[in-house]
């Protein structure tokens, strides 16, 4: 290779990079699935959760479906060797862990989702000695315990007392059924067959899109039908692009990146980027424990997400 093409090289940038970045495709997550949590709780009383949910993975599946065609005909002999286990991640990942947590919004209050959500790593951890025998490290523990308790340090505004004041309710049962079934998709991704992202994405947004139908059809016919005005509308648009397609492209491959116990932590970053939204989005000024239960989490999810020595 002449000293030309070697310059040329290093200076073209790399595309797969951030595609190799587990951290960053995990942050990126977190920040939608924080503002999926924002905009579900609006949308409660304005879009019923089956509609929500439903609409939310059709159109995510109509915008995925033209980058995807090519890997998803290439790829369907090995979703066809595993379409049982592709059918069960449709179902739990994305047809019911959606429509559980915006019921639960119906019911419950945002400091009480938060709070169940921090438990998730936790059941990850479950599931993962259940499903595929693998233990949680020390440091993992570690770094778990320490994201958690930056989380209660944020959600509680650096007052513990105030656990005793929280009431669990409905809503709070919904959304702990909902994190056990997404926890247990988080594990089973590791079992996924060998395919392009793209094709995952398309199969499991469509199949989980479709098993929604006959909760659709119901629900259509017993409830309000949601109003077709620009609220709902925008609210629909945003949740098919970040807390879906982006969102589950950046989290599925930061899971196969690391694995789900170590990816688990990052759960905790949720919480965070809601308290952030909340001070720009809501005027809520920063104070010093938004700082501490920060630096509490982010030491957290660099603990236990750090590869072990061998």
């Amino acid at each position: 290779m002449s000293a030309a093409d070697q310059t040329t090289r290093l200076a073209a940038p790399d595309r797969n990079w951030i595609a190799n970045q587990p951290y960053l495709l995990l942050s990126i997550t977190a920040l939608c699935w924080a503002g999926n949590a924002i905009v579900g709780r609006l949308a409660a009383g304005h879009i019923p959760p089956v509609t929500l949910s439903f609409l939310r993975w059709f159109f995510a599946f109509l915008l995925v479906l033209p980058f995807a065609w090519t890997h998803l005909v290439k790829d369907w002999p090995a979703i066809r060797s595993k379409l049982g286990l592709m059918i069960v991640l449709s179902i739990t990942g994305i047809g019911a862990f959606n429509t559980l947590q915006y019921w639960a919004l119906e019911h419950t209050q945002a400091l009480n989702t938060l709070l169940l959500q921090s438990a998730a790593p936790l059941v990850v951890v479950l599931w993962s000695l259940i499903i595929l025998g693998v233990r949680l490290t020390a440091m993992q523990a570690l770094g778990v315990f320490l994201s958690l308790c930056g989380v209660l340090t944020i959600l509680l505004h650096g007052d513990l007392t105030a656990l005793s004041n929280i009431e669990f309710n409905k809503g709070d049962l919904i959304f702990m059924v909902a994190l056990v079934i997404f926890a247990l998709y988080s594990v089973l991704t590791l079992k996924r067959p060998a395919i392009h992202g793209l094709s995952f994405l398309a199969f499991t947004f469509g199949c989980g899109a479709a098993c929604l139908i006959p909760l659709e059809i119901w629900e259509l016919s017993a409830r309000p039908v949601m109003k077709l005005d620009l609220p709902n509308v925008l609210t629909l648009v945003y949740v098919a692009v970040f807390p879906s397609t982006l969102a589950y492209l950046c989290f599925n491959r930061g899971v196969a990146l690391i694995g789900a116990n170590r990816a688990a932590p990052f759960f905790h970053v949720v919480p965070v980027f809601g308290s952030i939204m909340a001070m720009i989005f809501l005027g809520e000024l920063p104070q010093a424990f938004h700082f501490i239960g920060f630096a509490l989490v982010l030491s957290g999810v660099f603990v236990a997400s750090r590869k072990q020595a061998s």
